[in-house]
């Protein structure tokens, strides 16, 4: 059970290091104004190669965040019935 827990905890440490990841690039990399004048050209492309960034970072956090918590739930329930067989054994 506690290779599974440190597994489960470093899963969740990615997820958390993840959202951060995308914060900061969102943060200091993302501009909000839409650049389609004479000479803005090197601004739109650094747009749509910030956005397809995004778009990776969001898509793997989504399915990493998924299977940590359904992994989570699993290691929960399968704690839980173990403690439940332990109660079971000393009442019986």
């Amino acid at each position: 059970m506690v290779p599974a827990f440190i597994v489960w905890s470093v899963m969740a440490a990615a997820v958390i290091g993840l959202a951060l990841y995308r914060k900061f690039v969102a943060y200091y990399r993302e501009d909000d104004l839409i650049h389609v004048g004479p000479g803005e050209e090197k601004l739109i492309s650094q747009q749509v190669e910030v956005t397809k960034t995004l778009d990776k970072v969001d898509r793997f956090g989504e399915i990493l965040t998924i299977i940590t918590v359904v992994s989570g739930i699993i290691l929960a329930v399968i704690y839980l019935y173990g403690v439940y067989q332990e109660g079971q054994k000393l009442a019986g």
